[in-house]
């Protein structure tokens, strides 16, 4: 089974100009998708028995052609290889289809190709051109066979260069002896009705020359295929579909079908799949000669289930139309970019689907998305002598030939190996022997790298919840960085976070751990340091800026202590904007306020703008440009009056030591500079 992805792909595309996604991430859709719009041209083989077509993007350098390329994989290559070249033919395409797409895409140092034997008629100059064979063209793309332009393909000038194929030029001022021309900005040349057009107008020209002489016709292509939609295991979902004299039939629209039981989730002695296992009886719906034995992929369920969530316990259908439409789109989802063309382009599809079909009245799932960085991990190495079982510190590998290996975090303390612990570590290592450094130590090396088991890197958080608590692990988190960058993790900083915890602990507590708050009213310099404080962090939240929010309530606190203030409208407010980040602590406090619903439940602070406008301004006063001493005076004081106040003030006197005052510069509600 397959879904017919590329019905959507011009959809797929086009919706991402309607969703709010990092461009990067709209970036690697587009490519996957990949469309390019081109022509399907056809060059006839020397013998006219067989046409080749090929797709091209760039039909304005259809001069400048002097081979073509079939993928190993073509339908033609029996046909047109010539009985001289066909052992290394088909010895060259036995070995290349061995590998990948990506490995064969990947190979750009090392060209192989070989030759068939066989040459076709350019469509235009009716010359003869070589065909080749050669990994880089791949059969699941265009026609699975290029025209060769070495001119203006780098791949193709490479490919020309290691088998002595004409490079001719269709561009002009450029040189074809040091690579090839992929720019737009060109003028053809050498190419009879195209010469001395740019590019853009040689490529219109040349489609309308070409589909009039009936040479080929414009195309457009998709690199994306369609999805294969079937998995020969036991877990999945399974199709409600069933066969009849080997014909398949859906399942009534009003009936689900269910995973029968089986013996075992293994395939059958006939290489069937473990449904094949299950009798008769022992499905729940059971039509035909026989049900479908593949299950879905595991993206068919993750595709959709969001809109579950909407609907959980709906007998009847996947979700109500009318819920549906109440809670409409995903507002915010956050996962990495490895999902890009894989759940997150399925979701999309799915979605316009169900769209299409009326079952849903929104086209994209998810309308905002952010990807979080991921969470690096400080990756330690050990340095074997090839061919033995010794081991040479890090600061001596420069005399040994070694191979490096990664070892478990949990054995190296300040990059220093426990050698002891390292020889139980895994049996192969038992009787291994060590060469160390000057100090008698085993010095490790280690690299930033992603957190991974075969890294032997990941942190494990239940030694740092023993120690810290889960508030201060899941605070430390949020403070390592911005949430999209990637962030190595050094437990460094958890000292930080764990005695920031405790000192907002200590605005409620005594020194014997009392709750103790003030019912006093605060005064305005703490109303303006609270409601600062709610202002700050309800920005950084709206615009995901969980790292910054952690500082402010870092300096709030701090703040607070300074003045001794454990009063009860600060202290509510406070815990309020805490629960996101330390939901146990806070939990704790609120009750202990008297407060008989969660925290979580609280109505979160709104900021008084009354309390955001500072009421005085600390002047620096300078003489010629040395900072004396502080002034304040109310916000918005005239210049003439801070000036006229600052040379009356008794402390001038005695930095001005008898000296003349030249000019007094003020900057208003900044600095006052008294030149002498």
């Amino acid at each position: 089974w397959s879904l017919r992805i590329t019905a959507y792909a011009d959809r797929l595309l086009d919706g991402l100009d309607h969703i709010d996604w990092s461009d990067s991430l709209k970036e690697i859709q587009k490519n996957w998708i990949g469309r390019s719009s081109g022509v399907r041209l056809g060059f006839f083989t020397e013998t006219g028995g067989n046409c080749i077509e090929v797709f091209t993007t760039r039909p304005d350098t259809i001069y400048g052609v002097s081979f073509l390329v079939l993928a190993p994989e073509h339908n033609l290559i029996e046909q047109v290889v010539s009985d001289n070249f066909r052992v290394s033919v088909n010895k060259y395409c036995k070995g290349i289809l061995k590998k990948s797409d990506i490995e064969r895409q990947s190979n750009t140092k090392n060209v192989t190709g070989v030759f068939t034997g066989s040459y076709a008629i350019h469509p235009f100059t009716k010359k003869k051109i070589p065909i080749w064979i050669s990994e880089y063209v791949l059969a699941a793309y265009g026609s699975g066979a290029i025209m060769a332009v070495p001119c203006g393909d780098q791949r193709d000038w490479d490919f020309a260069v290691k088998f002595g194929l004409d490079i001719p030029n269709v561009f002009e001022n450029t040189d074809v002896n040091s690579g090839a021309n992929v720019g737009l900005s060109l003028t053809i040349i050498n190419s009879d009705f195209l010469n001395n057009l740019t590019v853009p107008d040689a490529i219109s020209k040349a489609v309308k020359v070409i589909e009039k002489r009936g040479l080929g016709h414009s195309k457009i292509n998709y690199r994306m295929k369609d999805a294969v939609f079937g998995r020969q295991r036991y877990w999945g979902e399974p199709f409600p579909v069933f066969y009849k004299e080997g014909v398949p039939y859906l399942v009534e629209t009003d009936q689900h079908v269910e995973l029968p039981k089986v013996d075992k989730y293994l395939p059958t002695k006939e290489g069937d799949p473990p449904l094949a296992r299950a009798s008769k009886n022992d499905w729940n719906v059971f039509r035909g000669d026989r049900m479908e034995y593949s299950t879905m992929p595991g993206w068919a369920g993750s595709s959709w289930y969001f809109l579950r969530y909407m609907d959980p316990k709906n007998e009847t259908k996947f979700v109500s139309k009318s819920k549906a439409d109440y809670w409409g789109q995903v507002d915010l989802y956050i996962g990495g970019s490895e999902h890009a063309v894989g759940h997150l382009l399925y979701s999309r599809f799915w979605t316009k689907f169900l769209y299409d079909r009326g079952f849903i009245s929104f086209s994209e799932p998810f309308k905002k998305l952010i990807n979080q960085g991921m969470i690096l991990g400080r990756s330690s190495f050990v340095y074997r002598i090839k061919g033995s079982n010794t081991f040479v510190s890090f600061d001596k590998i420069k005399d040994y030939s070694v191979t490096r290996m990664h070892v478990d975090i949990n054995l190296v303390n300040n990059d220093i190996l426990d050698i002891a612990k390292f020889k139980c570590w895994r049996a192969e290592f038992s009787q291994a022997e060590f060469i160390l450094n000057n100090k008698n130590q085993y010095l490790c090396g280690f690299e930033i790298e992603k957190m991974s088991k075969s890294k032997y890197n990941t942190q494990v958080p239940d030694d740092l919840i023993e120690q810290y608590g889960a508030d201060t692990l899941r605070m430390y988190e949020m403070f390592l960085g911005p949430l999209e960058q990637y962030k190595p993790w050094d437990v460094k900083g958890i000292n930080g976070v764990s005695n920031f915890l405790r000192k907002f602990w200590r605005l409620s507590h005594d020194k014997n751990n009392k709750f103790v708050v003030s019912e006093v009213e605060p005064t305005d310099r703490e109303y303006r340091v609270l409601h600062k404080c709610i202002k700050k962090i309800t920005v950084d939240l709206e615009r995901f800026s969980f790292n910054t929010v952690v500082s402010h309530l870092m300096i709030a606190v701090n703040e607070f202590t300074a003045i001794g203030c454990n009063k009860r409208k600060v202290i509510s407010e406070l815990t309020i904007l805490l629960s996101p980040y330390s939901p146990h602590l806070s939990e704790e406090i609120w009750f202990k306020l008297g407060m008989k619903a969660s925290v979580c439940d609280a109505i979160w602070p709104v900021f008084n703008e009354k309390y955001l406008m500072e009421d005085l301004v600390a002047y620096p006063v300078s003489f010629n440009g040395k900072k004396r001493f502080v002034l304040e005076f109310p916000i918005n004081t005239p210049s003439k009056d801070v000036e006229s106040m600052a040379l009356s003030h008794s402390k001038t006197k005695q930095y001005l030591l008898g000296r003349s005052v030249k000019r007094v510069i003020v900057v208003p509600n900044k600095i006052v500079n008294i030149v002498c």
